[in-house]
């Protein structure tokens, strides 16, 4: 058995752990024996990730849950092995999760981008049960909290445990959210209320899908939310904003012949 970081009590960040950048966060959450796992990253790392928790003295057939925050590939394309390897876990994540997998939705999982030339090989994968707002995951005495917090995506979610907050992708320690793209499903009106659901909280901790954790800083949130408000009114954001006031001025400008 290797000796185990605990970010938290109860709770392990693989990378940390690994002292190295393997992907995504990768969140272990554990009571006794019982565990599970909070999103899985890429397919290439979860042969090392597993492996790791074995040394960490985790039993592999006490693995619960397997936890997608939601379904975009950098998240997820280990999912389905990770399900070989943890057959006693249930993969569980938001319905419209569970019908972008379902359905193969490459561009909206960000697995295809070809003005990129980005392309990541997807194996089927399926849910083995959804979760929305409201639903609790119990891990031996610990019981985790399910908040839909769309915004990144329709079907992102957050888990809170006391004082912690799984954030997702809503938000980094540099103030940072998650892509804001159309062809991602994102909703920048969404994503400001799921920001400011956070700020309002009286949640100590985030703990993002990306970076390191940092304590809730309801100013910088604030910050974050101001710029975002923002972002309804721009054409950087084409179809995601609400409206480009600079066409209503231009239009007033041509009816008054200037």
């Amino acid at each position: 058995m290797i000796e185990r970081r605990e970010l938290f009590p109860h709770v392990i960040e693989m990378n940390r752990q690994a002292r190295r950048r393997l992907g995504c966060c990768v969140y272990l959450v554990f009571d006794g024996d019982e565990w599970l796992l909070i999103d899985i990253g890429y397919e290439e790392t979860v042969r090392e990730i597993i492996d790791l928790i074995r040394q960490l003295d985790f039993p592999l057939s006490q693995c619960k849950y397997l936890v997608v925050t939601h379904a975009d590939a950098d998240h997820i394309q280990g999912l389905k092995l990770a399900q070989d390897l943890l057959p006693n876990a249930k993969a569980v994540g938001h319905p419209l999760a569970a019908t972008a997998l379902a359905e193969g939705d490459r561009i909206l999982m960000y697995a295809e981008i070809p003005a990129q030339g980005i392309s990541i090989p997807l194996p089927p994968m399926r849910l083995d049960q959804t979760i929305d707002e409201g639903a609790t995951l119990k891990v031996g005495g610990l019981a985790l909290e399910t908040w839909h917090t769309p915004g990144h995506t329709q079907s992102q979610l957050a888990f809170r445990m006391g004082e912690l907050l799984f954030s997702g992708d809503n938000i980094f320690r540099d103030g940072c959210v998650g892509n804001i793209d159309a062809h991602h499903g994102s909703d920048i009106a969404a994503f400001i209320t799921s920001l400011e659901r956070i700020r309002d909280s009286d949640v100590k901790w985030l703990l993002p899908s990306h970076g390191p954790v940092f304590r809730k800083d309801n100013k910088q949130l604030q910050k974050t939310i101001d710029r975002l408000e923002g972002y309804q009114h721009m054409a950087d954001f084409g179809t995601c904003a609400l409206d480009w006031p600079l066409l209503d001025e231009w239009e007033a400008e041509i009816s008054q012949r200037k």
